[in-house]
């Protein structure tokens, strides 16, 4: 009898023995079946659907919810037993206190209360994951503990969804290098590299984005033999989309500026228009451009909403200032009259973007305007080139420890008015 009873005991051992060993190789497979499947690249989609097979089918959990983290914000992305309305609630200030498996304890929830059990899946501290599980966990629970499996497959999922996040992120990141690269390489083809230097007149420009790239322009344009023409604008924002507006800008910009037979009135005009079409009204330009006659000695300005230049002639200073509001903003210019100066002599120019007048230094103080004419006053003597090179030290030496707020642009120019030429 004791021999019998013996040996029902073993095989009631046994039985036990071989069906964990059954559940333990059931676990294996399927964490093969998600390993698979992760490897094979599936969709996210289809990794939730084995996961919810996994826990619904193989272990029989009646209800649970997955989290996890879309663009900063916590989802349920699998679950099973759950009233869909109840997932409207926002349990992300909840789970910051779970930080390792165990209870749920809050009964006066709506969403909460029907989980017993959290599994938190956490890399470096960092919480990728949190299933919620309910009261039936699983009809074997006698036999094996599911939680430490169940933590297992969400930890691989987790990690796989966090791992195609980032890929993607990265993916991202190489794409907006790429573009930005482009935008550089496009940017450098604006602003001219190399600017006329002669018996004439003389041009020297300094460009310094604030990021990669930026929205300030400035340029030099030849007219045929007797006309050329200078310019420079800044248009409003900056980095990417800033520096793709400005090439469209240019394009447009050259195309009128070769139209001999246009106005000021009208070149303004068809200017603002381009531009409104293009911004759709949500970015603006300011732009100041000036074209001299060379027999004529004639200069003729358009100041577009832009930082006055100045003009140093015979000693005296000159804010060119005539021209009307901002390019973009409006569907019709309101006003528009431009400025005509006699050069009577040499005259020194600089044009430059409000990057310049807005650098503060460490006391709080601006490099204003008046700051502006003082030096110009002080340096006009100078070769274009190396007036900005000094330039440059000064705005250095001023804003201190400080970076430079915005993108600084300025332009350079003597025109040596007295100069003969009868072409």
């Amino acid at each position: 009898m004791e021999h019998s009873e013996n040996k029902n005991n073993s095989r009631s051992i046994r039985e036990q023995l071989e069906h964990k060993l059954s559940l333990q190789q059931l676990q294996i497979n399927r964490l093969l079946e998600i390993t698979q499947a992760i490897n094979n690249n599936f969709k996210i989609a289809d990794l939730f659907r084995i996961y919810k097979d996994i826990l619904t089918w193989e272990m029989r959990i009646k209800r649970f919810a997955l989290y996890t983290r879309f663009d900063d914000t916590w989802t349920c992305v699998a679950h099973a037993g759950i009233d869909e309305s109840l997932l409207r609630h926002n349990i992300e200030g909840y789970l910051p206190h779970f930080q390792r498996p165990g209870k749920v304890e809050y009964p006066n929830h709506e969403l909460l209360s029907g989980f017993s059990i959290v599994i938190p899946v956490l890399h470096k501290k960092y919480p990728i994951a949190y299933t919620f599980i309910g009261e039936n966990l699983i009809e074997t629970a006698d036999v094996y503990e599911p939680v430490p499996f169940v933590a297992a497959i969400t930890n691989i999922i987790a990690v796989a969804i966090e791992n195609k996040r980032l890929f993607k992120k990265q993916l991202e990141q190489e794409r907006l290098k790429r573009e930005l690269e482009l935008a550089v390489q496009v940017q450098n083809m604006l602003i001219p590299g190399v600017l006329p230097r002669n018996h004439e007149f003389e041009f020297d420009g300094v460009y310094h984005p604030h990021e990669a790239v930026g929205g300030d322009y400035y340029d030099f344009i030849e007219l045929g033999d007797r006309e050329m023409a200078f310019c420079i604008a800044d248009i409003s924002g900056k980095g990417i989309a800033a520096a793709l507006l400005m090439s469209n800008f240019q394009a447009s910009l050259h195309a009128l500026i070769n139209r001999k037979y246009l106005s000021v009135i009208e070149f303004a005009t068809l200017l603002n228009e381009r531009v409104l079409k293009t911004t759709k009204g949500d970015k603006f330009i300011t732009f100041f451009i000036a074209r001299y006659h060379k027999t004529k000695k004639r200069l003729r300005y358009l100041n577009c909403g832009h930082n006055p230049p100045i003009m140093i002639m015979n000693n005296e200073v000159h804010r060119l200032d005539k021209g009307c509001t901002v390019l973009g903003a409006f569907k019709k210019l309101p006003a528009i009259e431009w400025g005509e100066i006699q050069l009577s002599g040499d005259a020194f120019f600089l044009l430059y973007t409000d990057g310049l007048t807005d650098l503060r230094n460490e006391e709080g103080d601006f490099f204003d305007e008046n700051r502006v004419i003082e030096f110009t006053i002080e340096n006009k003597y100078l070769a274009v080139d190396e007036f900005n090179k000094i330039l440059l030290e000064r705005l250095d030496v001023f804003k201190g420890d400080l970076g430079f707020p915005d993108d600084i642009s300025f332009l350079s120019a003597k025109i040596f008015a007295s100069a003969d030429n009868l072409s």
